[in-house]
């Protein structure tokens, strides 16, 4: 009786148990998760697929790919049916940022020095990407008037201390003894600031009013418990 020749070790399945997941990113990946996560540090919302298409200066069919691996890889997470709803959820290992601490003023009053003791009220921790441009400080915003800019009541403002802005940031200006965060629009002679909420209206800035851009908004923090914020010690 002739015997039964003998098979080789079977091959594994693709995806079967025991395959590990690839989690390697490309260049082009990683470019594409660093211009999701810098937009939502700009905005405090991610990009739509066309928005990220045209930063990226690809086809929106090219990004649509690029998002759907970096789903697949876990560093993106996608809600469905949202224009909006993507979220980074890792960082590649070699890109983990260092943070640094970042001081979260309560009032500013007119004629005080802006990062005076009794003005500090606590710490929050910035990627150093963002906090190294230059010196920065942090306000609880209060208020629902930035809504529309995905700035919402309790979200946590970091600027960049600076005296001018130009027409179009979201800047941080003190009125009088009040520090407000709104749209700068500068046009010829006419100065306002400008909600970002419909139910609100443009403040007009006249030539005898007390106004002083503190800084510039450079992301946004959305308040989520103890661990984003830091009670100063």
């Amino acid at each position: 009786m002739k015997s039964k020749r003998t098979k080789g070790p079977a091959k594994r399945r693709k995806g079967g148990p025991g395959r590990r997941p690839i989690t390697s990113i490309t260049e082009h990946q990683r470019r594409t998760l660093r211009e999701i996560r810098d937009y939502i540090a700009r905005k405090g919302y991610p990009p739509t697929i066309q928005e990220l298409a045209e930063i990226l200066g690809i086809t929106h069919a090219s990004t649509h790919a690029q998002v759907s691996q970096l789903v697949r890889k876990g560093y993106l997470r996608r809600e469905p049916r949202k224009a909006r709803g993507l979220a980074v959820v890792r960082e590649p290992e070699d890109e983990i940022a260092d943070l640094i601490p970042v001081p979260i003023l309560g009032r500013v009053a007119a004629g005080q020095p802006l990062f005076a003791e009794e003005n500090v009220i606590g710490e929050v921790l910035v990627e150093g990407r963002v906090a190294s441009r230059g010196r920065c400080f942090a306000l609880e915003v209060d208020g629902d008037s930035m809504v529309e800019a995905g700035i919402h009541e309790g979200d946590i403002v970091i600027v960049r201390q600076q005296p001018v802005a130009e027409s179009g940031d979201i800047v941080v200006a003190l009125l009088g003894d009040e520090a407000t965060v709104k749209r700068l629009y500068i046009r010829e002679e006419r100065i306002e600031l400008r909600p970002e909420n419909p139910k609100y209206q443009p403040i007009p800035i006249g030539p005898g009013d007390d106004l002083r851009i503190l800084g510039k908004v450079v992301a946004v923090r959305h308040k989520s418990g103890p661990a984003n914020v830091m009670p100063r010690r």
